[in-house]
């Protein structure tokens, strides 16, 4: 006689309805912690309820005996922990460093778990960490208790048994779900089914988090990111997230959201195997402060990133070249974002030129010093970067010679160790840029202003039929601005002042702005 097959209490797949990337990076949470489970809890009479599952790469079936609340309370509890330290610790990030594990701790307290309804402390850590070769102080608050722990009792009606009604969804389930009208939250508060919702709890184990310094670019304080994979084969992505858990605190910094999704979508396409699972885009929701909610982090941003062969070369090049640095002061050393990595992933994400909007990142005289500490990493990026048109890096190298010829004169004239006059010079083009509001103020402002103060220009000279069009044609003088202040930030003068101390003076920029 054929047994008659048991149905699961609970099955989840990938190509459910409504499943968003979030739910599927859910599932995937939930895949990766059975894998361990069932390695610490080999057989089912180990298992509360003789708790079994069924894993495949597209979904996951579960089933038990007896009391649900009793097996889900136990699949809760096994899965969301505390370490002694006091961090989150979630059993499906098999072998996670110790800087990983803080990173992911402060990462989830700063994006699901920000209200202390959700989030019970046990009182502020700090930990200080070498980055840079220079010790930070990472502060954190402890945990006491989160509320996936207790999450079965959600699940489960007044008899101890599945709710056959749908779960109402908070902000610490799914980030900026919120009631739409509070007279009637009853009828407009978000719901979902036990399955969705199952899936939603797990979603903090497979994300990614990122924590980003306060922004010079945009003048905003330090935010957050969470990092949402595009996940299509869970067997696949598990594999993928243990290669990333012995990262260190550095890796978790980044200069925006953007960069964030890039850092984890061009560390899988590393991968040799990653290409099976067409690993190419993820979501990225931001957290920062408003200026009505100084006490929270809100969900200030969420978009799609997707990720291209020259989306890779380009940002493999930023990652390389432009860096967040750790600048030593005496109120104790701290994080600063690079500027021009921020700028170049921003534009990386939206589809635009690398160089897009430089004008933006030296709109000012202080933001322009911050920029010039990067002004090696904008040369290599000039040389070695994908650029759209052939013409756009020649106009660079036209203005780079322009510069040459007109420092040379400057640099004749003045007396050994005296650079005043070359500053001027220099704060005198780059103002002079900026003010300009149309393509006739940029073309005046090129052509008797800067080209003429050059002299004789070869590559000019050489290639003025592509490069007219940079000049002359209205659609184009903010591009074409863009790529003069590119050109000026980059530009390397053939003479530097000597005994200039970095960190000093970059952290007193810093300050400044």
């Amino acid at each position: 006689m054929i047994a008659k097959a048991v149905k699961p209490k609970i099955e989840l797949r990938l190509s459910d309805p409504g499943m968003t990337m979030l739910h599927r990076v859910g599932i995937a949470g939930l895949y990766m912690t059975l894998k361990v489970l069932a390695k610490r809890y080999p057989t089912l009479k180990s298992r509360q309820g003789n708790f079994k599952w069924v894993l495949t790469n597209k979904g996951i079936s579960l089933n038990w005996k007896g009391n649900d609340y009793e097996a889900l309370e136990w699949l809760f509890s096994e899965s969301f922990q505390i370490s002694n330290d006091g961090l989150i610790s979630l059993t499906g990030l098999e072998f996670l460093s110790w800087e990983a594990q803080l990173a992911i701790h402060i990462g989830i307290k700063n994006t699901f778990l920000q209200h202390n309804h959700f989030f019970k402390s046990a009182g502020y850590a700090a930990e200080y960490l070498t980055i840079d070769n220079l010790k930070v102080a990472i502060e954190y608050k402890k945990a006491k208790s989160y509320a996936h722990q207790r999450f079965a009792e959600k699940l489960c009606d007044e008899n101890n048994r599945l709710s056959k009604e749908k779960i109402g969804i908070k902000g610490w389930l799914y980030p900026g779900t919120a009631i739409k009208h509070y007279a009637f939250k009853t009828e407009t508060h978000f719901t979902e089914t036990i399955e969705r919702t199952l899936a939603l709890v797990f979603a903090p184990v497979a994300c990614f988090y990122f924590i980003t310094p306060k922004s010079y670019l945009h003048d905003t304080k330090s935010q957050y990111s969470l990092v949402v994979p595009d996940v299509t084969d869970l067997e696949l992505y598990a594999r993928q997230r243990q290669k990333l858990n012995t990262w260190n605190i550095e890796q978790f910094y980044t200069s925006g959201s953007s960069d964030a999704s890039f850092r984890l979508l061009t560390q899988q396409a590393t991968l040799h195997f990653v290409q099976q699972n067409n690993f190419k885009r993820c979501q990225v929701v931001t957290f920062g402060q408003t200026q009505w909610t100084s006490f929270q982090k809100v969900r200030k941003g969420v978009e799609i990133i997707n990720i291209t062969d020259q989306i890779i070369h380009n940002y493999q090049l930023c990652d390389r070249y432009f860096n967040n640095r750790v600048v030593e002061w005496e109120e104790g050393n701290f994080v600063a974002a690079s500027i021009i990595r921020e700028l170049i992933t921003e534009n990386l994400a939206r589809g635009f030129p690398w160089w897009h909007n430089f004008a933006h990142a030296v709109r000012s005289k202080d933001l322009y010093k911050l920029v010039s500490y990067e002004r090696e990493g904008l040369q290599e990026m000039v040389k070695n970067a994908d650029w759209d048109e052939e013409a756009q890096k020649l106009f660079v190298k036209a203005c780079h010679e322009a510069l040459l010829k007109i420092y040379g004169k400057l640099y004749s004239r003045a007396k050994e160790g005296e650079y005043a006059q070359i500053e001027r010079e220099n704060e005198r083009i780059r103002s002079g840029l900026i003010r300009c509001q149309n393509s006739e103020d940029f073309r005046h402002f090129m052509t008797a202003n800067f080209w003429t103060k050059g002299g004789n220009i070869s590559i000019l000279a050489e290639y003025w039929e592509e490069l007219m069009p940079l000049t002359t044609k209205p659609k184009n003088w903010k591009l074409a601005r863009d790529l003069a202040l590119l050109a000026l930030a980059s530009y390397k003068p053939k003479k530097r002042q000597q005994g200039e101390n970095f960190t000093s003076t970059y952290g007193e920029a810093l300050e400044e702005e």
